[in-house]
């Protein structure tokens, strides 16, 4: 259920909600026919392709919503488990079952799926299946050195092709379009009648153009990341930007007064972060923001978020891209930390007073030099920051 689970969808519904997708899943492969052995087979011997188009259009379209969720931001992709790939162990097995489908007429999910509505072949396979797991089992001494032979690790086929994923997606979805046409030419030929389904004609070929169109867009438009990144490095576009400014005094007197309301985001190094952090502040870097995790940490209400670093230019890009993902309650630091190390941290009074207003700042800086480097080490000793990592959810079909 990622990405929903466990942000939207808690662990306990989730089990709940995928007994139902479970059972939506069995009801739409027993209804397009899957339950059927011959309508299975016709795959192998050319008068039905009906398996291949269900499946490549479930791959694609998976391909297609993990790459959308990973582009707006909703899903890690880097958190995505690969299962690893042991070659020969693969094409062993891939023979095994290619042949029990041809000679059972079923693949495991099929096979439940029919048994599920009382046919006794389908029983009959599913049994077997049972057998030939507790046989792999109790013999897995004897299968291990095989099992284990040819280890690929986790690869990706657009990464071993030396491609962009954006470039594999399109042509994989090109692949699949091209696909359906010639199989469904190969029905027509050894059934000698076209299939109904595809009719008319004209209104498929419509949206095959409408898919390639919208593939070739992905390369004409820009990755969302990639563009505002771009953006926010404009030397224009950031000048005319103006986020709120909390100055290095308001800024001060929030820590002293152990003000809930605000939020310190350091972009900062880590190395930076951990020799010197403000009291209840969390470390980001400019492409960090674009993940999940961070994403749901600037979503807390009713808090100003108050983006800190070394310099104020960094400071006002991290703010253009917060507001370009849709945050407000933005505000940063004039003169960004050094600005607050040097006035703040290391005040050192000025031998001349100008104003009632000046001696005050001044009164204030003094003391706050004095309490809030003891805060920070307290802060530092009381508690190590604990950097949030969300785990890899293993398991798949």
């Amino acid at each position: 259920m990622a990405p929903l689970v466990p942000d939207i969808i808690g662990n306990e519904l989730n089990f709940i909600v995928a007994i139902l997708i479970g059972i939506a899943f069995g009801f739409i492969l027993e209804q397009a026919g899957f339950s059927t052995s011959k309508k299975l087979v016709g795959l192998f011997y050319g008068y039905d392709f009906t398996v291949l188009r269900v499946f490549f259009t479930a791959g694609v379209t998976a391909m297609i919503g993990v790459i959308a969720l990973g582009h707006f931001g909703m899903l890690d992709l880097n958190l995505i488990y690969i299962n690893p790939t042991f070659i020969w162990s693969a094409i062993v097995g891939g023979l095994i079952m290619g042949l029990g489908f041809v000679v059972g007429g079923f693949c495991p999910g099929t096979s439940i799926c029919a048994a599920g509505i009382g046919k006794i072949d389908a029983m009959i396979f599913v049994g077997g299946s049972f057998l030939g797991v507790y046989a792999f089992a109790e013999g897995y001494p004897l299968f291990e050195g095989l099992y284990k032979a040819g280890n690929w690790g986790s690869p990706r086929i657009f990464e071993i092709m030396g491609m962009s994923q954006a470039l594999f997606a399109f042509l994989l979805t090109f692949m699949a379009v091209f696909a359906f046409i010639v199989t469904t030419k190969i029905e027509e030929k050894v059934s000698g009648k076209k299939n109904p389904e595809f009719l008319p004609v004209k209104l498929y070929a419509s949206l095959a153009v409408i898919a390639v169109l919208i593939g070739i867009s992905a390369f004409v438009l820009p990755n969302r990341q990639e563009y505002i990144i771009n953006q926010a490095s404009n030397d224009t576009k950031l000048s005319s930007f103006n986020p709120g400014i909390m100055t290095i005094d308001e800024l001060a007197f929030r820590i002293l007064d152990e003000d809930q309301k605000i939020q310190i985001i350091d972009f900062r190094t880590p190395e930076q972060f951990k020799e010197i952090n403000l009291p209840n502040s969390v470390n980001l870097s400019i492409e960090s923001m674009f993940t999940k995790d961070a994403i749901q940490m600037l979503l807390t209400n009713h808090k100003k978020r108050v983006f800190v670093a070394d310099d104020e230019v960094t400071e006002k890009k991290a703010a253009f891209i917060a507001e370009k993902l849709g945050f407000d309650e933005i505000y940063i630091v004039p003169g960004g930390l050094n600005s607050f190390k040097d006035n703040i941290l290391n005040f050192k009074p000025s031998a001349t007073v100008n104003s009632k207003q000046e001696a005050d700042t001044y009164t204030f800086r003094e003391k706050a030099s004095k309490i809030i480097p003891k805060i920070i080490e307290e802060n530092k000793l009381k508690q190590t920051p604990v950097k949030k990592e969300t785990k890899r959810t293993l398991g798949g079909c």
